[in-house]
């Protein structure tokens, strides 16, 4: 009785209120001013700063347990060997073959002194359709000791090995150890020029580097740039060891060596393939933000990054070149027709109290090696005392060094053009073997449990299950640790003939909070119960863009007000707002969370599970009966939130279901993002996990709905279609078919609001208008 009088009371309450910023019966005043927007991505990104903290320390932590065992360490290590090669994308089958010296435009005729060596362009097989390319410097006779040396990216191994100009003689390493007598292998890494970071065919470009360029089309694969570089060290050392090779002397070791972007290579080749002797590397870098996007791995900050990936090279010698690396102030410039490069930029190393720390994280490492024998002590080169590279390495690999020699070279120029088109192969063999791998993710898709137990009953609702929490926890990345209370605060916003709105903010974690717009009909009844929509604005949105009836207002064109007409149509609404505004300060949301394992939907999941749950608490709202409406980024908003949040009990994607996992990484889709300015949209091997069909599965028994223009520019119909019609299969599986449905319309990207509108009334059980 107490309650339905109180229930009484707040209707009454909501009935007599006038505009003025009242809050909401039952709720605090919300008092907060400003762009609550720009507030709610600062937020954000300090919530992002302090669980990098927590979770460096936490890592660590783990880290040197690990490590206090001996015994067990091996066995450790191999486990998160496979781990480390997991997450860069190391994980193709490479071919096997030997290197080979082939005589074309690129070679560099050398003639050998006594004692000194040949320079020779090599090339050798690494995946189908991909090789290896570079240059060998080879003494006269087996080779009692092989480096394969990495130079930057922006650096060709002609300059790395001093036959061309370009590198100061101190940094050409490859130079300093093939005249003391190494073998030496420098390979060609992709480089952070545009000119192939594009399409000729769709005459669309970019000027995305190249190695963003690689990135764009693998990460949603579960590749990277970093794990294809890496194979080819590892298949270049497949060469060197193989029983045909004749150019290592029997039992030689092998070491491998990194300058700028190769000593990111060079550090995680070591650190998986126990084959490599001794590393020397430079890459301990600045925060993972502000890296270019290339470096981006998911996950790399909860078990790795850096300092974890060199933990796994011990009891092998490891040293940190302290010499002046490469500075990448950013992506090439914009100019007509090339833009949507990503920021991000490689500083200078921090030169402080390095007399004493040695490098970043030394404490760290010589914790770690308390319980491992004293050899494997981390040691400087190139900047401390009088240590070089090739001193380290020659007693890394037991290898006694002669007098410096030299290569008496006949020919050592290279036109640009040669270097060009080596560049291009390594561009183009990558882009094509990228895009294979993507062309098959489908096949593997269907193999998936989700499809293979594909029928009514409790072995597929299990399945279903642990698919949701695999998506959440794994693929989105589920923000970790308690919500705090909701503590809701209100204010009163609009006051219209048949409605009312009020502003919403509410708590989701420390500097994480949820705000939206709340629009209730005037007519409700005491004691009544009605269902919600959830109407979500797309890219750098408003709520009020979704309520908005001025048609003179930039945002009607999409919108058209749906949410004002959904409230008038006597649903309660809800316009929240999702952090997808401002331009980079958003997109870099993702990339702080990605390297912690986290999206930015990671952010809007949590901020929609409290949105819903105060909605479900609201004695005027059926909780059973919570619908979601999104447009564009809205869209994607549709296919990700209610796969998780199960309180949703329906789902309608308009502007955005594709065949997304094309979408987001084909070189041929003429909206594909590969050329984009959208450079946070990756997802972490999605194409082999969950495309939209899969997440249309996760929202199944519950209806699910796609709105679709003829002339919306987000897709294709063909590619709308193909993947709908595997939606629609798998509810035909289930039985019930008559709760997937597609609308297409003729128009653009825009709310249409009429099989839409039909579809809620119907699953919401709720009249249509007269």
């Amino acid at each position: 009785m107490l309650l339905r009088s109180a229930m009484i009371f707040l209707f009454l309450s909501i009935a007599s209120f006038s505009l003025g910023g009242e809050p909401l019966p039952g709720t605090l005043p919300l008092t907060e001013e400003g762009e609550l927007s720009a507030k709610m991505v600062d937020g954000i990104h300090r919530w992002l700063e302090r669980e990098q903290s927590r979770v460096e320390d936490a890592r660590e932590a783990s880290w040197k347990m690990d490590a206090a065992s001996v015994e067990e360490w091996p066995k450790i290590a191999a486990a998160r060997r496979i781990e480390l090669a997991r997450m860069i994308g190391a994980v193709d089958e490479r071919r096997s073959g030997a290197l080979q010296i082939f005589a074309d435009a690129t070679a560099t005729t050398t003639t050998p002194e006594a004692g000194g060596y040949t320079i020779d362009p090599v090339r050798w097989p690494v995946f189908e359709g991909v090789n290896g390319e570079g240059l060998l410097l080879r003494p006269v006779g087996a080779a009692q000791a092989a480096v394969i040396a990495l130079p930057d990216a922006d650096q060709t191994p002609e300059q790395f090995a001093g036959i061309q100009p370009g590198v100061v003689p101190e940094l050409q390493f490859a130079r300093h150890l093939a005249e003391r007598g190494f073998l030496v292998v420098v390979p060609v890494l992709v480089d952070r020029r545009d000119n192939w970071s594009g399409s000729d065919k769709l005459k669309r470009f970019t000027n995305a580097p190249h190695r963003e360029w690689i990135y764009r089309q693998s990460f949603e694969s579960g590749r990277t740039i970093i794990g294809y570089e890496v194979e080819k060290i590892l298949a270049a050392v497949d060469a060197l060891k193989g029983p045909s090779s004749g150019l290592l002397a029997k039992n030689a070791k092998i070491g491998v060596l990194g300058y700028g972007e190769g000593g990111l290579i060079a550090l995680h080749a070591a650190a998986l393939d126990t084959r490599l002797d001794a590393a020397v590397h430079d890459c301990f870098a600045s925060k993972p933000s502000e890296e270019p996007i290339y470096r981006n791995r998911f996950g790399s900050e909860l078990r790795f990054y850096d300092k974890g990936v060199a933990a796994l090279i011990p009891p092998r010698k490891l040293a940190l070149s302290w010499a002046e690396r490469p500075m990448v102030p950013g992506p090439p410039p914009l100019r007509d027709g090339r833009r949507g490069a990503a920021p991000g930029k490689l500083g200078a190393w921090e030169k402080v109290n390095i007399a004493s720390t040695g490098f970043p994280g030394w404490d760290y490492f010589e914790q770690l090696g308390l319980a491992w024998p004293k050899h494997c002590k981390l040691e400087l080169v190139a900047g401390s005392g009088d240590m070089r590279h090739e001193d380290f390495l020659a007693d890394a690999l037991g290898f006694k060094m002669g007098a410096v020699q030299t290569a008496k070279v006949s020919r050592t120029g290279v036109s640009p053009e040669v270097i060009d088109a080596r560049q291009r192969r390594a561009v183009r063999e990558l882009e094509e073997f990228s895009q294979t791998i993507l062309r098959d993710s489908e096949r593997m898709r269907k193999a998936l449990p989700l499809w293979t137990k594909l029928k009514p009953g409790a072995e597929w609702e299990t399945v279903q299950k642990q698919a949701r929490a695999d998506f959440w926890e794994n693929v989105i990345g589920k923000l970790p640790g308690e919500y705090v209370a909701a503590n809701p605060r209100t204010r009163l916003v609009h006051d219209h003939e048949k409605w009312r709105g009020y502003e919403v903010m509410l708590d989701v974690q420390s500097d994480v909070f949820a705000w939206g717009t709340l629009l209730l009909p005037k007519d409700l009844k005491p004691g009544e119960r009605r269902p919600v929509v959830v109407c979500q604005h797309g890219l750098e949105g408003l709520p009020e863009d979704t309520i908005t009836q001025d048609e003179t207002a930039p945002a009607w064109k999409y919108y058209r007000g749906f949410a004002t007409t959904l409230c008038e149509r006597g649903f309660i609404v809800y316009a929240p707002h999702n952090p997808y505004r401002g331009g980079d300060s958003f997109r870099r949301i993702q990339r702080e969370a990605n390297p912690l394992g986290l999206s930015l939907f990671s952010f809007i999941i949590a901020q929609h599970d409290v949105t819903t749950r105060w909605l479900a608490s609201l004695p005027f709202v059926d909780p059973e009966r919570i619908a979601f409406y999104g447009l564009s980024y809205g869209g994607k908003t549709a296919m990700r939130v209610p796969a998780v949040l199960e309180r949703y009990c329906l789902s309608i994607c308009s502007g955005d279901f594709n065949e997304w996992v094309m979408k987001c990484a084909s070189n041929t889709h003429p909206a594909g993002y590969v050329f984009s300015p959208e450079w946070e949209i990756w997802e972490w091997d999605l194409a082999h996990t969950f495309n939209y069909a899969e997440m249309a599965l996760l929202i199944a028994p519950r209806p699910f709905m796609v709105e679709r223009g003829h002339d919306d520019g987000v897709g294709l119909d063909e590619d709308v279609g193909h993947e709908f019609a595997k939606v629609r299969r798998g509810y035909d599986k289930l039985g019930i078919s008559e709760r997937a449905e597609i609308e297409w319309f003729d128009g653009p990207h825009t709310i249409h609001g009429v099989g839409t509108f039909k579809f809620l009334h119907k699953w919401l059980r709720w009249p249509e208008p007269k």
